[in-house]
């Protein structure tokens, strides 16, 4: 699994022209599934993110997480996240996992950070054209891969 975590000052989504999702202050994840992930993973992945030190304290140093800065989160479905460019000018997806796979871990990653955060979070729409919206604060991104683990 793979994410790209950015820390943003506001963030939206959009689909067919209309907003599905937006967040102020907090995190726009981006969420690609591996074909070999599982519930391990996904747990490495939320349990990271939610802890991640990425939000200033009262000194302007980063060290408080998204639970600290009681911030909001975004979440979107990317497998051109898991995109194989060693090859020729066409990315391979071939890595990204399949719908049937990919949709219930994707459907738990939501919940678990809904319940590790004490909060509804935002979300895409999974296979949906998206039109994602950010204003990156810092700028701060963050890339997790669990297989660079």
């Amino acid at each position: 699994m793979k994410v790209v975590i950015q820390r943003v000052l506001e963030a939206s989504v959009s689909i067919d022209g209309k907003v599905k999702g937006a967040i102020s202050n907090g995190m726009l994840i981006l969420a690609g599934i591996d074909e070999n992930d599982s519930e391990k993973e996904l747990e490495y992945i939320v349990k990271k993110t939610l802890n991640l030190r990425i939000f200033d304290d009262e000194n302007g140093v980063m060290n408080k997480s998204i639970l600290d800065s009681e911030g909001s989160i975004l979440l979107i479905s990317q497998f051109t996240l898991l995109a194989q460019t060693r090859k020729g000018n066409r990315p391979s997806y071939i890595r990204a996992a399949r719908p049937e796979k990919a949709i219930p871990l994707y459907t738990k990653m939501i919940s678990m950070i809904e319940e590790g955060l004490s909060k509804k979070i935002e979300t895409g729409e999974f296979g949906a054209d998206m039109k994602v919206s950010l204003i990156n604060d810092g700028p701060v991104t963050i890339i997790i891969d669990t297989n660079e683990q």
